[in-house]
């Protein structure tokens, strides 16, 4: 294996991946950060790519927590968190089956739908239509979530299928995203380390990227307390449909390949 840190082509992709994370995580666009690991992706192995990311991850989390911290929706974490679980465990049980590109070819279509589906309420119920919340369907969208969280780092859009028709409050639903990742991500480190992705390369690479954790989080914190509602969920829809459509053709391209 090519040493990764005397790469540039590492840091071309892993400097913006990084950066754009971080913004998620801070609340910014919710979707953006799901850009990492394809955009990562582009110079390593995806799963080498998720490996040196989930440490970043969990550094960005603490951040996220702390920036937010008592400003999150106690229901919808204790609706959505135990369906988390399972679907991370899902995830480990089928980590040799299941194919980075697999996931994101269907995230990719749950998000471009769940997209559509939001376009057909806002024309036919108007702008402030609200979603009452449903613990089936909580339960099942955190399964989703833990599971594509797992095997690729996409749980963003799955939970955003749910949260997002709630109409909370930008502040309330970053609040909430961030406390739902943070443990989602500290719980994935136990069967990462098990499967053996944290060598001394892929801990390097992270260690290297991770000064640049905080403070993109942070920005991100700063723009979303400056985006008033009707901004914050047009801006993220749109985001959401782009990495949908970005996902869908890296997955058609890792199955068909």
């Amino acid at each position: 294996m090519h040493n990764l840190l005397t790469d540039p082509w590492f840091y071309a992709a892993a400097l913006p991946a990084v950066i754009l994370v971080g913004l998620s995580k801070g609340g910014f666009g919710g979707a953006v950060g799901f850009v990492g690991v394809p955009l990562m992706a582009l110079v390593m192995p995806p799963v080498q790519a998720a490996a040196i990311l989930l440490p970043i991850l969990c550094l960005m989390d603490i951040v996220s927590v702390w920036t937010w911290r008592g400003v999150y929706d106690g229901k919808v974490l204790r609706s959505m968190m135990p369906g988390a679980m399972l679907g991370i465990a899902a995830g480990w049980l089928t980590a040799a089956v299941v194919t980075a590109g697999m996931v994101r070819l269907i995230v990719g279509a749950v998000a471009l739908v769940f997209v559509a589906r939001w376009g057909y309420q806002q024309i036919r119920h108007g702008r402030d239509h609200v979603a009452p919340p449903n613990r089936v369907a909580a339960l099942f969208w955190g399964a989703i979530s833990g599971f594509t969280s797992f095997v690729a780092h996409v749980g963003g859009p799955p939970f955003q299928v749910y949260t997002l028709p709630l109409r909370l409050d930008p502040k309330v639903l970053s609040g909430t995203a961030a406390i739902f990742f943070a443990v989602t991500n500290a719980v994935k480190l136990v069967p990462y380390f098990a499967l053996g992705q944290f060598d001394a390369t892929n801990l390097t690479a992270s260690a290297v990227l991770m000064p640049l954790a905080p403070l993109a989080t942070l920005a991100g914190a700063w723009l979303v307390r400056r985006m008033r509602p009707e901004v914050f969920y047009p801006f993220t829809y749109c985001t959401v449909a782009a990495i949908a459509v970005k996902l869908i053709y890296d997955g058609v391209l890792d199955v068909l390949h």
